[in-house]
């Protein structure tokens, strides 16, 4: 029976021991746990900061690109004005000699086509139509219709106002009177 008591204590004592241990083991994992959990929140919080901060960098590329784009439009403006204002002086110069001389239609040509060499420069081109082409609703604006010759139907008939194109787009479409 002594021998049963000892070996009785002795498995009470491994039990106590893995009590104990089971007590350690659970106190450690929830320690973990908590430097995990702690961990993981800083990671999210970094994430959080990293995001934000992206996103206020988007919104100030925005603005910027918005404003950059508003100058370019302005300069785009003051470049085209800076070509035509020597038109605006030769016509004032046209005005003052009309004022002296009788002749003064050929100065009024002459700045008419410096004018538009300005414009041709800057990639403005006249849209070539005349009379007795076919009416295209695609490049022509029809701006009244006309009863005419059979042969004339379909035809346009006068050009009232020529159309001018910026490089490959249409600005102002030709107006024009259409046969009926």
């Amino acid at each position: 029976m002594s021998k049963k008591k000892s070996n009785n204590s002795k498995k009470e004592k491994v039990n106590s021991s893995r009590k104990i241990n089971k007590s350690d083991i659970s106190e450690n994992e929830l320690l973990n746990e908590e430097k995990k959990s702690s961990s993981f929140e800083e990671q999210i919080n970094i994430e959080k900061d990293k995001f934000l901060r992206l996103f206020a960098e988007f919104e100030n590329y925005k603005k910027r690109t918005t404003k950059e784009r508003i100058e370019l439009f302005k300069t785009a403006n003051q470049e085209l004005m800076l070509s035509i204002l020597p038109v605006i002086d030769d016509f004032e110069r046209a005005i003052d000699q009309s004022k002296k001389s009788k002749d003064d239609i050929d100065g009024f040509i002459l700045i008419k086509n410096k004018f538009f060499e300005i414009l041709k420069s800057k990639g403005l081109s006249p849209i070539d139509i005349s009379i007795g082409d076919k009416f295209d609703s695609e490049t022509h604006e029809a701006i009244s219709q006309i009863k005419s010759e059979k042969k004339n139907i379909g035809k346009v008939i006068e050009v009232i106002e020529k159309g001018y194109a910026l490089g490959d787009k249409i600005i102002r479409y030709p107006k024009v009177i259409v046969g009926n």
